[in-house]
């Protein structure tokens, strides 16, 4: 991944957190402008619409994601997670979430 994009994901994630959406928003813009192949924008424009409530428009950017780079995990994650209705909403912004949520969920019993 470049340094950049991740750097990117922390940001947004933090601006996310606080509910600085148009900040965010920008910054997930430019990303996308910047690397229109990767799949990390989209999935993080994802987060953000989910984060507001926008289930749809949050699922049409996480198959965005999922279709430039299925090996990608974050958007493999946020397709199953926010397209179920028995998962718990975990919010997968980086390789290392979907890890930590897969722990948690074998922990907690679920499959």
């Amino acid at each position: 991944m470049n340094e950049n994009l991740g750097q990117t994901i922390e940001q947004v994630k933090n601006l996310i957190l606080k509910k600085e959406y148009k900040k965010s928003e920008a910054l997930i813009c430019t990303a996308m402008f910047q690397y229109p192949d990767s799949p990390i924008p989209h999935n993080l424009m994802g987060l953000l619409l989910e984060s507001k409530n926008l289930h749809a428009e949050a699922m049409r950017h996480f198959r965005a994601a999922y279709a430039l780079d299925p090996a990608y995990r974050p958007s493999s994650w946020n397709l199953e997670c926010f397209g179920s209705f028995t998962m718990p909403h975990l919010y997968a912004f980086s390789e290392s979430d979907c890890s930590v949520h897969s722990n948690q969920k074998l922990k907690s019993g679920e499959n």
